[in-house]
């Protein structure tokens, strides 16, 4: 295996256990959010510092607690996004296992990962989110896109070694 093929992996391999996590804890919001309340909240050493994010988490706890004790139903919406995530990690089995054929398929996370942004700034404003936390939402497809970029570029190279060999 040359050295292209290993960074290839080791990027992708990162990639999908971002995903696998970023999925996994869409499931435990309201605990998740309550040990943020903890840390980041109002009376808290982080809180004083930044008391914009302290309200902001107060209030997503609020709502979370609330949603839970009477409408938890609504959570099934996170569990399918926490099951996207996952399902999206194993499309990129593929290109882990064969590169250059699925190239395709870090391309489309590259497309996902653009998309983020418009999605954050257009249905953030719309749905009263904080601009500092759409910013850390546009975070994703910005530090997202950056290892599937390298994945990209090094599977064109693989693939152009692959051409030019004899044989």
């Amino acid at each position: 295996m040359n050295q292209l093929t290993i960074r290839i992996r080791l990027w992708l391999s990162f990639f999908i256990l971002a995903l696998l996590v970023s999925g996994v804890t869409a499931f435990p919001l309201v605990w998740e959010v309550t040990i943020l309340q903890a840390w980041f909240g109002s009376g808290s050493t982080a809180g004083t510092a930044w008391p914009e994010l302290a309200r902001w988490i107060v209030t997503v706890h609020a709502g979370l607690t609330d949603t839970q004790a009477r409408y938890p139903f609504l959570f099934y919406g996170t569990d399918w996004l926490a099951f996207a995530h996952i399902v999206i990690a194993i499309a990129f089995w593929g290109p882990l296992r064969d590169p250059v054929r699925n190239v395709w398929v870090v391309e489309f996370g590259m497309i996902a990962c653009g998309l983020i942004l418009p999605l954050a700034l257009v249905f953030g404003p719309l749905r009263g989110i904080p601009f500092f936390w759409q910013i850390i939402d546009c975070s994703f497809g910005v530090f997202g896109i950056i290892p599937l970029w390298l994945v990209r570029r090094d599977i064109m190279r693989l693939t152009a070694q692959r051409r030019s060999a004899p044989g």
